[in-house]
């Protein structure tokens, strides 16, 4: 356990993350402090690095596993909500190892939940994507039946079903947030298209686009993200499940035209593969629920993101 432990004074509301040092969860404690919260990590460093939730200004860091309940209860009492990022987030890893995908997943959730039960918790966010719906025409929103086609999928959808039980059996202000393709600084392990685009930039690599490039995203910098999670915070929403993206398509080949434009120094190779099975053609959020109860505005335009995106994958160190 690495700490650095909050003054016994302190008036802050702590907000236990787990998966705090991880790529959101970097940006979200910075978010987090601005809004006049203490952040605490949990986090096994499996993926997360040490160093840069000891820089995001985490008040501790406590290294431990979601899957050991003991150790996830004894870091949330006393605290006025948990954050519940850690996951297995690899589609074709969930498929490769569904057990170990649902183990991790429900089982950390489930831990999650009753250490937030338990400690009489004030809020509940849990981390969830677009992943439940499975293929559906969009605009994806909250009152689509989920289908989902991958057992990480599954798994996401079995935690906004625990965050309901928990919201209906217990009082928990419990709410699942359904991500798009959040994009951003501190993405270093982060495979989606936007992080995978830009490592390969910097390592010189050709950037490969299955298809025809015409596949549709919505992308949503990661700070936009930050501001919805400690809306939910504030607001306390009980048992309810939120969209969350920009409610704008763009195509891979509009994303890799941007990309090439703000990196005007480089050769950038592009190559043209045949489409992948299974991939999604169309993919973008109606925000609207979010908007109404949360006032979740998304204010980053793709252009700025990008931009800064870029800056933090030019100075940062490399992994």
């Amino acid at each position: 356990m690495t700490s650095s432990a909050p003054s016994s004074s302190s008036n802050l509301r702590t907000v236990l993350v787990t998966g705090g040092c991880g790529f959101i969860g970097v940006n979200l404690a910075r978010s987090l402090r601005a809004a006049g919260y203490e952040p605490i990590a949990y986090d096994n460093l499996s993926t997360g690095r040490l160093g840069d939730g000891q820089a995001a200004g985490y008040v501790e860091v406590i290294e431990a596993d979601v899957l050991d309940a003991d150790a996830l209860a004894s870091a949330a009492r006393g605290v006025y909500g948990i954050v519940h990022l850690a996951a297995r987030t690899g589609v074709i890893d969930s498929v490769n190892d569904p057990r170990g995908d649902i183990e991790v997943n429900v089982g950390g959730t489930l831990n999650a939940l009753l250490a937030a039960r338990d400690a009489g918790a004030s809020a509940f966010v849990f981390a969830s994507s677009s992943a439940p719906l499975g293929s559906v025409d969009p605009p994806g929103h909250e009152r689509l039946a989920p289908r989902p086609l991958s057992p990480y999928g599954a798994s996401k959808l079995a935690g906004e079903g625990l965050c309901s039980a928990f919201a209906g059996s217990y009082g928990l202000a419990a709410n699942a947030l359904r991500f798009t393709n959040v994009y951003g600084p501190f993405s270093y392990h982060k495979g989606s298209v936007v992080a995978a685009f830009m490592k390969r930039i910097m390592d010189g690599d050709p950037l490969t686009i299955y298809g025809d490039g015409g596949q549709t995203r919505d992308f949503l910098f990661v700070d936009d993200l930050c501001r919805a999670v400690t809306a939910v915070l504030d607001r306390q929403p009980a048992g309810d499940l939120f969209q969350l993206g920009t409610g704008i398509e763009t195509s891979v080949n509009e994303l890799v035209e941007r990309l090439v434009a703000i990196f005007p120094d480089r050769e950038i190779p592009i190559r043209y593969e045949p489409a992948r099975a299974g991939e999604i053609s169309r993919s973008f959020s109606d925000i609207s629920h979010a908007r109404d109860a949360l006032d979740y505005r998304p204010s980053v335009g793709l252009d700025e993101g990008l931009h800064a995106t870029r800056d933090w994958f030019v100075n940062a160190p490399r992994a």
